[in-house]
């Protein structure tokens, strides 16, 4: 998962002159492309507006939540500085802290020690010891914080909370598609899929068909999204956000072992389990974030019982097979063509 949040380019490509016609706005954002595909039809903006607005949200998030800008608000705060928190970064905590409720810990967005140490976070590190990992589980976590930020006169001190390191990867590509799908939901826009990094999706393509979108095959070191897919889910023209969550981009391999990035923020640990991807669908793309992300945590079992819980879910999951194959589960609401 992660997160740049800068944003380098934006191109807006117009598919035809008229403004009831579909629209792209691309660029980079995030560490990586976004792509964001909308039908203007009954609109009042122009497609310039509109690219505006985007790299707006965008830009907002960058200077609001992402770890890696040095100037976002996050990072002074995580550098023990005083902040005065937006809205954004107030409606961000709240979240965060639903859904490390919600998990019973195994979502804590307050264990960012934890990811620095093992070299997953913001800061460099790599194979802490089992003296320090003890220390950063009893010493760091949402566990630790209360349920609202407690701002004086609008500002927020981190003294005030003992010091923490937020790290917002689990939802801040899902919720940044929400956020922009909102604002397009605002100007009157039914169609449309917006992809960064996450995706969310609601009504028809430009060929009148549900959204389709790709589901990468977890191989170790796939690197390249769309490359090699496992199979291709249909939205069937409903509001819903996907994600894939997966331990085959970013590890490392230590003494022939496996270190993936998934960590578990109760036992301190990179998860060792068979389960390669999860990819979830949910109402929103921060809430397919956040669950994709915990089913990695708790492996096959755990996330077929989690997705099977909530009738307002769906996933797919790729598993290692004990003969060195791949098994896959759908959840009986999940529509997958396989590409092979």
């Amino acid at each position: 998962m992660r997160k740049t949040f800068l944003i380098i380019l934006v191109l807006l490509l117009v598919s035809c002159r008229e403004r009831d016609r579909y629209i792209q706005v691309s660029g980079y954002a995030q560490g990586g492309t976004y792509t964001v595909k909308c039908h203007l039809k009954g609109t009042a903006v122009t497609p310039e507006t509109v690219r505006d607005s985007i790299e707006a949200i965008l830009h907002l998030i960058d200077t609001t939540l992402s770890g890696y800008n040095k100037g976002s608000l996050l990072s002074r705060f995580n550098a023990g500085e005083r902040i005065r928190p937006n809205t954004l970064f107030v409606e961000t905590y709240a979240l965060s802290r639903r859904w490390f409720e919600r998990s019973g810990g195994l979502l804590d967005f307050a264990a960012g020690p934890l990811y620095d140490a093992w070299g997953f976070g913001f800061r460099s590190g790599e194979m802490p010891s089992d003296e320090e990992v003890s220390r950063l589980v009893a010493s760091s976590g949402m566990k630790h914080l209360p349920e609202r930020l407690p701002l004086r006169d609008g500002y927020l001190d981190p003294a005030d909370l003992g010091y923490p390191r937020l790290n917002y990867n689990a939802i801040a590509q899902g919720y940044s598609c929400d956020l922009v799908a909102r604002y397009l939901y605002s100007i009157g826009v039914k169609d449309m899929l917006v992809d960064i990094g996450e995706i969310f999706c609601d009504g028809r393509n430009p060929s009148g068909q549900p959204w389709s979108v790709g589901v990468d095959r977890p191989i170790d070191g796939n690197q390249e999204k769309g490359a090699e897919l496992s199979g291709i889910w249909s939205s069937g023209g409903g509001p819903a956000g996907i994600v894939t969550s997966g331990n085959y981009r970013k590890f490392y391999v230590r003494d022939g072992k496996k270190f993936a990035h998934t960590i578990n923020p109760l036992t301190g640990y990179p998860v060792s389990h068979s389960l390669l991807s999860a990819t979830v669908v949910a109402p929103d793309a921060a809430s397919a974030d956040a669950l994709a992300t915990w089913c990695m945590v708790i492996g096959e079992a755990g996330a077929r019982e989690l997705i099977l819980s909530d009738g307002s879910l769906e996933g797919y999951l790729i598993c290692a097979g004990e003969d060195g194959t791949m098994q896959e589960w759908a959840s009986p609401g999940f529509p997958l063509v396989t590409s092979r």
